[in-house]
Order: structure tokens, then C-alpha cells, then sequence
């Protein structure tokens, strides 16, 4: 299944950092950026997270909430936020349920092996619960901006 522009995306809960569970319709109102990364504390995902954090204020003022997601556990989620500093929530999907609601979990090449992993993904949600915008495939750098660009757009709408 994959999700198009223009439909409601269906509620999904996850466990989430602080102790605490995720739930998509709690966050009605608001518009909500959902981004998926590979893997905990590596590189590039250290680098988008890190881009999310710097910007969270812009976000705020566009009335977007952040939620990162990946297949790590709620242990390696909790030291990620801690020691990067996230100022949103991180969501554990061990069993992948949110990543194949949206579709990311993809094939891919790593030193000539497959394997199935997150394709590094983003979506904006808006306020009624509806998919605003989708990158697929996203390279890191500039792409918060983008983000943002999408979410005050929205916003402003």
C-alpha cells in the first residue's frame, strides 16, 4: 500500500521516547513532519536529525510537530535524543509497522550484499490528518529546509 497526496493517512501508535506512545490522531490540529531514517547514531542520520533539532523553532511557529522514526530499539532511540539533544519525539518501530504503512522499507545494496532497510523518507501530514507532501529517497543536505518551506506554505494556506 502506498500512501498518496491528498489522503488521510490512517492512525497508526508506536512507542515513543520518554516513556511514552505516539499515537497520530493525539496530534490532530497540528501539521506533523514524519521522517524515517536508517539507523541510529550513524552519519547521516546524526546529520538530518541534528538539521530537525536546529530548526524546531521555525516548525513550532508553523504549528508542525517532529517525529523521527526507525527499526531501532526504544533503548538506542532514548541514547540517540539524549545525546544528540533531539527536542522531538523518536519513535521505535522494531516490528515496522509504521515504516510499511508508509512504505519505506526498500531493498537495498550495502558493500554488494541486499538487504531490506529504510529508505531515507519524510512526510508531511496536515492539521486534519491528511498526507500534504512525500520525499522519497531523501539526500540530507537542505532537505529540513525544504521541509519547512512545505510546512510554513501549508500553514499559511
Amino acid at each position: 500500500m502506498t500512501l498518496d497526496v491528498g489522503q488521510p493517512v490512517p492512525d497508526f501508535s508506536a512507542p515513543a521516547t520518554g516513556d511514552t506512545t505516539l499515537k497520530l490522531s493525539d496530534l490532530r490540529g497540528q501539521q506533523v513532519v514524519v521522517y524515517f531514517y536508517p539507523k541510529a547514531s550513524t552519519p547521516g542520520c546524526t546529520t538530518e536529525g541534528g538539521d530537525f533539532r536546529d530548526r524546531k523553532a521555525d516548525f513550532d511557529a508553523a504549528n508542525t510537530v517532529i517525529v523521527g522514526v526507525s527499526r531501532d530499539g526504544l533503548r538506542a532511540q532514548e541514547n540517540f535524543k539524549a545525546k544528540q539533544d533531539f527536542n522531538f519525539t523518536l519513535v521505535s518501530d522494531k516490528d515496522e509497522t509504521v515504516c510499511r504503512l508508509f512504505d519505506v522499507i526498500k531493498l537495498k545494496k550495502l558493500y554488494g550484499k541486499e538487504h531490506l532497510g529504510i529508505e531515507r523518507s519524510t512526510f508531511l501530514i496536515d492539521s486534519e490528518g491528511k498526507l500534504a507532501e512525500a520525499w522519497r529517497g531523501v539526500k540530507v543536505p537542505g532537505h529540513v529546509d525544504e521541509v519547512l518551506a512545505a510546512a510554513q506554505a501549508l500553514n499559511a494556506g
